[in-house]
């Protein structure tokens, strides 16, 4: 059995535009490294505390008395979870965890006619309205690069390698962009903030399934993909939603970083969205209020760098990189995920709102240090008793 190569071409010509730059030393991440995976086979990562954090998102979550880790707010945000996991666990007892470590299967064939297109740009405009329609909140279209897909799958049976077994001569990446309620995120930490985690997963279970569903009935092969078969910032930044933070997460005008990205692999005729950086860079080179707000201390301090914290960071890419392994631990120990430094970012704002518009203008130009002034005292933990109350 082959697989592709792990060090394939190292730049491409918009690489530049999307802010990414690859060193001698790439290569292909293993999603078997990544830390939700190692958490299932790796003793360095795997324990009691994380196996009960998985075991969590079923019934077996401990409520306690602390606000937001109630009873309710574990029932909300497990409910939250439950398309995704639905999706999830169809073929789990063949090793295929669908949406996580293993793509989303066909669930309709390839028509065995093709609808004629000639003209990829309103082909283009075609699937974004289409994605909307199905409830995407954002939409771009980018170019396929094996640089950001993972050398293998992972089978969920024993943990091992397996081809990710995509189909040949596919050519784009579309992808979606999903918000996260503000007003649950602004409760991080909390199990009751997980339910805007678990709602967009949700979501774009059934978004990107559908839009792969209807472009296999145009006649040409899509495959829906959550977390599964490869890195989607790199994809989202390509496909010019947004650019990417030190926080690890994708700045975006509409949203800040208060989404979740899924996307489809297709070999639809369809023009590509081009980068779009519009400063966001600059800013996170002067900001430090996600590093600054992280309890673990997960979040990089300093410049960009390629320096790989632990095997679950991907090699040879000059980023800001997390310790995964120091972030993950202190979601086992809260029993929830964490997205603090999500609250937190200056750039977490309703964009409804003309101030926060007239924010980000300043954020993104010369100015951008008296925007951060203005961002002081940002983010503040709002008591998830009051999202209860509707207050």
């Amino acid at each position: 059995m082959s697989y592709p190569a792990n060090r394939p071409d190292r730049t491409r010509p918009t690489d530049a535009a999307a802010g990414i730059e690859t060193t001698e030393a790439f290569e292909r991440f293993s999603q078997r490294n990544d830390v939700f995976t190692r958490a299932m086979w790796d003793p360095q990562v795997r324990s009691k505390q994380t196996d009960a954090f998985f075991a969590s998102y079923r019934m077996e979550a401990a409520p306690r008395r602390g606000d937001g880790f109630t009873q309710r707010d574990f029932a909300l945000r497990n409910a939250a979870w439950l398309i995704s996991d639905v999706v999830t666990n169809r073929f789990a007892a063949e090793g295929r965890r669908e949406g996580f470590q293993a793509p989303i299967s066909y669930d309709t064939p390839v028509a065995p006619q093709q609808v004629d297109i000639d003209d990829p740009a309103a082909m283009s405009a075609e699937i974004k309205r289409v994605a909307r329609f199905f409830g995407a909140d954002l939409c771009g279209v980018t170019e396929l690069d094996e640089r950001w897909h993972y050398t293998a799958r992972v089978d969920t049976r024993d943990m091992s390698e397996a081809p990710l077994g995509l189909p040949d001569g596919l050519t784009s990446v579309i992808v979606l962009g999903h918000e996260m309620e503000r007003d649950l995120v602004a409760t991080y930490p909390s199990a009751l903030a997980g339910a805007a985690t678990g709602r967009e997963y949700s979501h774009e279970a059934a978004v990107v399934m559908q839009l792969a569903a209807y472009i296999r009935n145009l006649g040409y092969e899509a495959v829906a993909s959550m977390n599964d078969t490869g890195l989607v910032i790199p994809y989202a930044v390509k496909a010019g939603l947004g650019e990417y933070a030190r926080n690890q997460m994708v700045i975006t005008p509409e949203f800040g970083p208060r989404l979740r990205f899924s996307k489809v692999f297709t070999n639809l005729p369809l023009a590509h969205d081009v980068p779009r950086p519009q400063g966001v860079r600059a800013f996170c080179d002067i900001c430090t209020a996600c590093a600054d707000a992280c309890p673990v201390k997960a979040l990089p301090y300093g410049p960009p760098s390629d320096v790989a914290p632990n095997v679950s960071a991907i090699r040879g890419v000059r980023k800001w990189t997390s310790d995964a392994e120091k972030c993950f631990g202190f979601w086992a120990k809260l029993a929830s995920d964490c997205a603090i430094c999500m609250r937190v970012c200056p750039f977490n704002r309703d964009y409804a709102r003309r101030r926060n518009r007239l924010w980000l203008r300043l954020a993104l130009s010369p100015l951008r240090h008296l925007a951060l002034r203005l961002a002081r005292g940002h983010g503040k933990r709002r008591k998830p008793a009051e999202w209860w109350a509707g207050t």
